[in-house]
């Protein structure tokens, strides 16, 4: 289990350094000077070349980007050129929205998703499949600012039941109420395809011998089906989470901007907005760590679910 977690990260090192790069990259083909927006728009040109000078500009970007690393190595994330305050001081205060929402989608789409493809695959056939198996295609084809339009516009503002702008605060602290419409903006796309592939796996492993010798053994049809089926078709589920969890990033961006929601993505969409490279380089990097972190605990939790993965 060290072994393979060690071995994770040190892989993940190489791919965290792309993302930065290619992060980089895209900055500096962007058409803002940042010495610019410093100097201002009546800046001489010998400010904003002093400026350019100052923040390392006039460099390579080879360089600046070694040296960037450098920094980011040291824990220094630099300055935000718009609000002169530590990237890594408004990394920490965005941080925790985004966990929030991001935990708050999972917890809704994945139990739903598993329990709707379990029921459907148990009622393969039936009515309840086929309306299960509509609603995930439904789920599926909606956007994530559909979803998110429609509750703002009923749930929110014509009816008034829960607030749709912003964050009162966290969850323990009286903050439920804020988070519960983008929660389920944002994990509602994600339950189509979880019930889908639940069906699909449960299916499969329902036909197999260890669930025909525990029927035998007269076994409670539920125990069967959560206990030895369910059990053993998790792990396509668990692999398919795990690719989800880049879509849940990205639509986490479109969530926080919509909902008012103050997490890295909001930070990272105006940080771009405003050129603010060194915050928005510094939003990017954290969510690509967060992606590579969950793909981290999908690896452990391969090995749990199925010990045969440590022994290969």
């Amino acid at each position: 289990m060290g072994r393979q977690i060690a071995h994770r990260l040190l892989i993940s090192i190489p791919a965290l350094v792309g993302v930065l790069f290619l992060c980089f990259c895209l900055m500096q083909v962007v058409p803002s000077d940042p010495a610019m927006i410093i100097a201002g728009p009546d800046a001489k040109k010998e400010t904003v070349d002093a400026i350019r000078k100052d923040l390392g500009l006039d460099r390579p970007i080879p360089i600046q980007f070694f040296d960037y690393i450098v920094r980011v190595a040291q824990g220094d994330l630099g300055r935000s050129i718009i609000s002169n305050k530590k990237v890594i001081e408004e990394l920490s205060q965005t941080v925790g929205p985004t966990v929030e929402l991001m935990l708050g989608a999972m917890l809704l789409a994945v139990p739903i998703g598993m329990a709707l493809g379990t029921l459907a695959a148990v009622n393969r056939g039936s009515i309840v499949d086929r309306i299960i198996m509509a609603f995930s295609v439904a789920g599926v084809s909606m956007p994530v600012f559909f979803i998110g339009l429609i509750l703002i516009q009923y749930v929110g503002f014509k009816w008034a039941l829960l607030p749709f702008t912003g964050r009162e605060g966290p969850v323990w602290a009286g903050g439920l109420p804020s988070l519960i419409l983008p929660a389920v903006t944002l994990g509602a796309v994600l339950i189509g395809p979880i019930s889908r592939l639940t069906r699909t796996a449960v299916l499969e492993v329902l036909g197999a011998d260890f669930v025909r010798t525990a029927r035998a053994k007269g076994l409670r049809e539920t125990a069967v089906i959560v206990h030895h089926a369910l059990r053993n078709a998790l792990i396509p589920v668990v692999t398919l989470i795990g690719l989800q969890a880049a879509f849940l990033l990205g639509g986490a961006v479109v969530t926080e901007t919509m909902f008012a929601w103050p997490g890295v993505g909001r930070l990272a969409v105006g940080a771009i907005v405003s050129s603010d490279f060194p915050t928005a380089q510094g939003a990017i990097m954290i969510l690509a760590m967060a992606f590579l972190l969950i793909n981290l605990i999908v690896d452990v939790l391969y090995v749990f679910l199925d010990p045969r993965v440590q022994r290969g």
